[in-house]
């Protein structure tokens, strides 16, 4: 999806772009070997969507036109935090719910569609070519020997990237590299979706706990399937017979995914996958970068896949290379990588946050980052029944508003408000509310018990 992304924005300001893929592409909806995780479930956040309708307009509707699900990511969807869901609640946020292989097959079939593209399938590089002075990126190398020259040269080619070894072969440090051990496994298996499943709402997330260490996904596709992945953190993961699911799927801490699971029909067979570490390769502190070369996708950052954050991640910083491009300057790598690192801090420090709950995932624990965690779980639990709270954190979640919205003073004084004792919760609404509203001793008599 990234170099989908980046071969579309770069259509817009050069005369001929040049996408070369492993694979032999599919010329319609098919898995591919080159996305192995394509089985999986995927998410399209609503900061995602934005950006791929400013890329290709009008993209959302046609793939809801086709099959996939439109609905509110709230009201729609049970998102069960510290026990219980979030408050459903209409929050103006549409997600889109479709399988990899669909989104990624309507991407490819527009960016085809672009005069000055071609795509050189069957192959892949092998090394950067550059100037004699070693100063600017003028091209790669195939593995055939052959050479394609070029102006700029985006390397998306995800978390198995060579670009660390590439740059020290022409004389450019490595970039360092945060890295957060999840120990992750996760089993997907398809299912006949029937509407009245789930009480008609579109979608279930369970997030592993620090307790639990398992977790799960159950979310509505085209062609009335549903996708479900479970998700086992440091402990064995679902097996893939169907017995072994369910009995998975009976260990979550809420019920929605079983009750789904065990009366729904099957379609096809499992697929696993395991997911080692999350990996962030910090570009933006090089000093010295080559002209001509940007990286992007998972290729900068490859996030743990539970959050589903990658595809829109990528289609952010490609809206980003638009309008790095779109000014004209020099240094096109790294004033891109200052952009990218705007976007990928947000979902970052979310995801890597809420990882380092679990005692297990090694990284960098600060006092700073207890209390935060401390006060989310306060702000989720507060969630459950404040509609403000849910839309607020889901916002944030979706790459529409920076964490910073969920540290307001307003937010704030939600959260305290909504972890006191029900007594106190009630007489802070009440003397908050005017005068004359169910303010009788009556009714205080009535509610306090």
């Amino acid at each position: 999806m990234a170099g989908l992304l980046a071969a579309r924005v770069l259509s817009d300001h050069f005369t001929h772009v040049t996408l070369v893929e492993r694979d032999v592409l599919p010329h319609g909806i098919g898995q591919r070997r080159g996305v192995p995780q394509g089985h999986h479930t995927h998410g399209l956040l609503a900061g995602g969507g934005q950006a791929l309708d400013r890329l290709f307009p009008g993209l959302t509707h046609q793939l809801v036109t086709d099959g996939a699900v439109r609905a509110d990511i709230l009201a729609r969807t049970r998102w069960v935090f510290e026990g219980a869901p979030l408050a459903q609640v209409a929050s103006g946020m549409d997600g889109v719910m479709c399988t990899r292989p669909f989104l990624e097959a309507a991407v490819r079939t527009r960016v085809r569609a672009r005069a000055n593209l071609t795509f050189r399938e069957g192959s892949h590089v092998v090394g950067l070519r550059s100037d004699d002075a070693g100063r600017r990126v003028t091209g790669v190398t195939l593995l055939n020997g052959d050479v394609v020259a070029a102006d700029l040269v985006v390397d998306a080619t995800g978390r198995g990237s060579r670009i660390s070894q590439w740059l020290l072969a022409l004389g450019y440090p490595a970039p360092g590299e945060d890295r957060v051990e999840v120990g992750l496994s996760y089993t997907t298996r398809l299912f006949r979706r029937e509407p009245h499943h789930l009480g008609g709402d579109c979608g279930a997330v369970v997030p592993p706990t620090s307790a639990g260490k398992r977790g799960g996904v159950l979310i509505s596709q085209e062609d009335d399937r549903w996708t479900v992945t479970l998700i086992a953190h440091f402990v064995p993961g679902a097996g893939e017979t169907p017995d072994e699911f369910l009995a998975f799927a009976a260990q979550l801490p809420c019920r929605d995914i079983y009750d789904v699971v065990r009366s729904a029909t099957p379609i096809g067979e499992a697929a696993s996958a395991r997911f080692p570490a999350s990996i962030r390769r910090r570009f933006e502190h090089l000093r010295r970068f080559p002209e001509g070369l940007v990286v992007m996708g998972d290729a900068i950052c490859s996030f743990n896949p539970i959050y589903g954050q990658g595809m829109s991640v990528a289609a952010l910083e490609a809206v980003a290379l638009g309008s790095v491009l779109e000014s004209g300057e020099p240094s096109v790598g790294k004033r891109f990588f200052r952009q990218a690192a705007r976007i990928i801090d947000t979902p970052w420090t979310t995801a890597v946050g809420n990882d380092l709950r679990m005692p297990e995932v090694t990284g960098p624990r600060t006092a700073v980052g207890t209390l935060i965690n401390a006060y989310m779980a306060r702000l989720h639990r507060a969630a459950h029944r404040d509609a403000t709270l849910a839309i607020t954190f889901m916002r944030v979640a979706n790459l529409l508003e920076h964490p910073a919205r969920l540290f307001a003073p307003g937010i704030v004084a939600r959260v305290l408000r909504g972890a006191l004792p029900l007594r106190l919760r009630r007489a802070v609404e009440r003397a908050q509310a005017p005068a004359g509203l169910d303010s009788s001793r009556e009714n205080v008599a009535h509610h306090s018990s």
